[in-house]
Formats: structure tokens, sequence, C-alpha cells
């Protein structure tokens, strides 16, 4: 009986497999690692596309070599990726230039032709800058300026989950679910924007010139002659589509109701519910197609969250990392003490974590505020882990709002998650009971499952969650610290953007920075 599924994560800065069975089990895993990106010029992020392919065979051969009567029970397979990562390929998918990575920061020019009428409503509902900001972010854009030749030679522009499903199974089909990025894509309908859509206006790529769409769990294709050759596993193997990293890992958690939200703590922290109905708790943000068919993530973004954790031990951290490489640790686990000792509020040190500003507060900076002579790195560290905390509460509560539910329990997952104090904080300052995933690997199991259902294992996506995720520990709120973090973020925290934006402005004015698009 083929009951087993091989999933695989490309990140950032690694490309993990996993073999699961049905019951949301990890049999092996490997995982490879690479430089996370390359850069031509200050502020570009570029990767070798075939790196990832070639990542993704040497994995697969990996648990393949050490389990190789497993082999003939894997029944499909299905992949996520990292978001918004671009590949542009031609006609034979050969890449026409190296992929440009999701944290790349070149700008294009706003050179768009917006109608008349358009432009005047984008005005007046404050989206003017949004759109020309999400306009300049665009690569397809910077590359049809910049590189003409390459942008004529394209056959597809698609995302890095597009290139590996063409690459499995030698067609341009990818998830609607992995259309997170600057193409135009319209989330409401789950499909490529009319020509006449603002998406298409400021993301300028022929309809014919992107991916076909399927739902996630719908089957893609079947592994080709040469990927069968490649990666050792049978010709004809089925190929899932899944979703992006995300929003796999918002199903692995089990968020399939309006009342569980799911907290992604990694570079970039969020905030998603699973949700039958179509809205936006940021408005003209999107909501992100799901990894479940016919449902949607509304999700808030911190954009530089937890990398923050990686920027307080770079400017501030050098006796852990110092201490830790003598312990054979990571730095972060004595990072966790300043999280133990400083009391919760860190004596009314308070941070708002825009280190990186969104595309409807693009003045938006970084404030820490309260500072006294009992401070230290400790409680900055404390305040930087309370700050997100904050953020995505406010989050939360946008969402709640905005769709009109009432979120009773989180879900957490993602580097920052494996931090029991940090979780703690979250249960605290959330007021709600955190539940941690038993895998710490929530994507590549979300993968799974679409997967799992694709082949038929489970009726329905409930059954699937039901006998595959499971929790490890349940951090519940400590009442004397429930208290503070109520006060502080009705009182100090909600008021800083309000009261700060103005001076954003005025410094951006002086400044320069960020630049205005």
């Amino acid at each position: 009986m083929k009951d087993l599924v091989l999933s695989v994560d490309c990140g950032t800065q690694s490309l993990k497999a996993f073999l699961f069975d049905s019951q949301g089990k990890i049999l092996k895993e490997e995982r490879v690692f690479y430089t996370p990106y390359f850069s031509k010029n200050p502020g570009w992020a570029e990767q070798e596309t075939d790196l990832y392919w070639k990542s993704l065979g040497e994995a697969v051969r990996k648990i393949l070599a050490s389990f190789p009567r497993l082999a003939k029970k894997i029944g499909a397979m299905g992949v996520t990726t990292q978001r918004a990562t671009l590949v542009v390929v031609d006609e034979k998918g050969n890449p026409l230039r190296s992929a440009i990575v999701w944290l790349d920061q070149r700008k294009a020019k706003f050179d768009s032709k917006i109608p008349f009428f358009k432009n005047i409503a984008y005005e007046l509902i404050g989206m003017s800058e949004a759109s020309r900001i999400a306009q300049s972010e665009a690569k397809v854009n910077w590359i049809r300026q910049n590189e003409p030749d390459i942008f004529k030679k394209a056959f597809k522009f698609l995302f890095l989950s597009g290139y590996l499903n063409y690459k499995l199974t030698g067609k341009f089909v990818d998830s609607k679910a992995s259309q997170v990025g600057y193409l135009p894509f319209d989330h409401r309908k789950k499909d490529w924007a009319s020509p006449n859509d603002i998406k298409s206006i400021i993301f300028p790529v022929n309809r014919e010139r992107l991916v076909e769409l399927v739902e996630p769990s719908e089957k893609i294709g079947g592994l080709t002659v040469e990927a069968s050759n490649f990666l050792g596993l049978p010709e004809g193997l089925p190929i899932f589509a899944t979703a992006s990293d995300k929003s796999c890992e918002t199903l692995a958690m089990g968020a399939l109701s309006e009342d569980i939200a799911s907290l992604s703590f990694g570079t970039t922290a969020t905030i998603q519910v699973t949700t039958k109905k179509y809205f936006e708790p940021v408005k003209y943000m999107p909501a992100y197609v799901a990894a479940v068919p016919n449902y949607y993530n509304p999700e808030i973004e911190i954009f530089r969250g937890f990398w923050m954790i990686a920027w307080f031990k770079e400017e501030f951290g050098a006796r852990e990392v110092e201490k830790a490489i003598k312990k054979g640790i990571a730095p972060e686990e004595l990072m966790n003490d300043f999280l133990k000792k400083v009391p919760a509020g860190s004596l009314g040190l308070m941070v708002q974590p825009y280190w990186t500003p969104g595309l409807k507060m693009p003045e938006a900076k970084g404030a820490m505020i309260g500072f006294g002579s009992a401070h230290t790195r400790a409680h900055i560290y404390k305040a930087i882990i309370e700050g997100l905390a904050y953020a995505l509460r406010d989050g939360k509560e946008k969402i709640e709002r905005v769709g009109r539910m009432k979120i009773k329990k989180v879900s957490v997952s993602g580097g920052g998650a494996q931090s029991d104090e940090i979780c703690q904080i979250t249960s605290d300052v959330f007021n709600l009971p955190v539940y941690r995933g038993e895998t710490y690997e929530s994507s590549g199991l979300g993968a799974a499952i679409d997967a799992f259902v694709g082949l038929g294992a489970y009726n329905s996506f409930g059954d699937a969650v039901k006998n595959m995720v499971r929790y490890g520990e349940v951090f519940n709120p400590k009442m004397e610290n429930v208290g503070i973090y109520e006060e502080l973020f009705k009182k100090v925290y909600s008021h800083m953007y309000p009261r700060l934006k103005p001076l954003y402005g005025k410094i951006r004015d002086v400044i320069g920075y960020p630049k205005k698009s």
C-alpha cells in the first residue's frame, strides 16, 4: 500500500525533504543548506535557480538511500516554498537569469499609466502611494525596465513553487495558494486579474506568460522520466498542489476555523486565520488563498518580525555569542535567560517593531520609548519580544474587528516558537492559550496534508487535521502578567503609531529614508 508522502519545504537558507506517514509522523528528514542569496549590487538578493532544484534532488536521494525499501510506499509528493521569489524561464523551462529572492530591495521606477479616474479614486482612498510602492517593489517591473531583452524572451514569469513543480512534472502549473507576491493575481477571485484590473496595470504581464492555476490538493501532474531518473522516484508519481509556506503552516497548526489563529514566528512574523469569507484586515491588502480549497487566509504581517532576534544578537549580543560558542549551544538559549529575569513590561520599556515599513505605512519606523537608568540589554531584548507580541495582538484585533469573529485560541510555529519564554509572553499578551505544534516542521506537514487529501487518504481536511496534527505544549496565560500587558497594550502601545506617525513623516522628509515612490 502506498501510504507515505514525500514533502518538500524550500526555504531561504535551506531545503528540507520529509517522509510523512498518514498520521503526520516524520519517518525521515534531510536538509540541504545553502547561502541565502548573493548580491551583485547593494540591496540585491539573487540565487542561482538551479541550486534549488539540485538541493531538492540531493535531499530526496538522501532519504531514499536511508530507506530504500520505503520508496515503493511513497504515494505522492508536494512542494511548498518561500513566498515571492521570482523565476523567469524560456519555453523549455530554462532560467533566463538568476532567481530574485524575496529579500531583494531593488526598486523599479513607477511608470504605470493608470487611467485618470482610477488614479483619482486611489488618491481618495489613500492607496495612491501604496500602488506606487507595489509597482516599484515588483521585480518583474525592474526586469522590464532594466533587462528588456530578458523580459522580451521570457516565456513564463513564475514563483519558485511553479518552477519546482515544472521541474517535477514538465507542466507550467502551480497552486492558487502559492501566488503571494507581485504578479497580477486577483486574490478574491483566486485567478489571474482581468486586463482592466489595477493589478494588471501595475504588474503588466500578459496572462499567457503566467502559469496555469489549480486548487491546493489538486493533482498537478506526474513525475517526468527526467525527474524520475534525477530523484530516484517512480515515473508518474503524483505531484499535488500545496500552498505557500505560511499557509501550509496555518493548515499544519490545525487552524481550520475562525476561532483559531495561527502565528508564525519567522523572519516575517504573521497572524492568519482560515475563513470562507474574503475580507481584508488592512484595507486593500489582500487576504491570501488558503491551503484548503475555497478558503482564505486573512493575514497581518510584521515584515521584519523575528528577524529582530538576529538583529539584537548582532548589535548587542556579542557576549552571548561568545559564551554560546564555548558551551556549544545557540546564543538564543542564553538570550532566553533575559526573558526569564526581566519582569513583565520590561520596567516600562516599549518597542514598536516596524523596522521595515509596510505598504499601508510607508513612513513607519521602529521606536523604543520609556528608557530609564535601570534598563539594560536584557530589558531591550524582552521589550523587543513583547513589542512583537503587541504587534501580533494588534493584528488579531484588526482581524476580529473586520472579520466579525472572535479568536479563542492561538497556535504557534516557526523558529521563535521553540522558545518556551516567547510562547509564554505571547499567551500573556493575548490572554489566550497558546498551542505549540508537536512537529517543528509545520510547513512540510501542511504540504503533506494537502498531498494526503489529494491522494484520497482522507475524505476531508477536517479528517486529515484530526489524524495528522498534534500539539506539544500548551501555554496558558499567567494572570499576574496579563493585567500588566493589557494596560500597556491599551494605554501605551495602541497609541504609539498614531502619535509618532506625524514625526515619522517629518523624519522621512528631512532624511529621505525610506524613499518616496
